[in-house]
């Protein structure tokens, strides 16, 4: 990896912005890590309204058939390079509804989900854990290209 890849990364790393959808109680507890406790921003994880300004997708609770397409444009209008983060067992796996005719069941079928993090909800430390192995993904990213 060249020098200057290694400074894109290290700003991506320190410079998390994400665009929350907070369906259900995992979403309730997300915003718990961005109060005054854990803080998100100190990691540099800043959270946007729009999806042109992010980097990140954080998908918790469960994700209906209906609301699938509204997702996937989301996903669609965030610029390269991006990542996914599944929180709680309902984005992961469907969670208690996972038998349901309405629910995905699996969210990696239709995203490629960068780090899981499991629980039903999750605690805040939890998802401190997985922005810090977010951060050492996209410090370890390469590209097709090396500057």
């Amino acid at each position: 990896m060249g020098p200057i890849k290694n400074i894109f990364n290290w700003g991506r790393k320190n410079s998390v912005y994400f665009l929350m959808q907070p369906m259900g109680c995992c979403g309730v507890e997300m915003f718990v890590f961005g109060a005054a406790p854990y803080d998100s921003d100190r990691f540099g994880c800043i959270p946007r309204n729009t999806p042109r300004q992010t980097d990140v997708m954080i998908m918790s609770g469960y994700i209906t058939r209906k609301y699938l397409p509204v997702f996937k444009n989301l996903w669609e209008e965030m610029p390269e390079p991006k990542w996914c983060i599944a929180i709680g067992e309902c984005a992961i796996s469907g969670g208690p509804f996972y038998d349901s005719y309405n629910i995905i069941q699996n969210t990696a079928d239709y995203f490629p989900i960068d780090v899981f993090i499991p629980g039903c909800p999750p605690r805040p430390e939890q998802f401190l854990e997985g922005l810090i192995n977010l951060q050492e993904k996209i410090k370890q990213r390469k590209d097709k290209r090396d500057y």
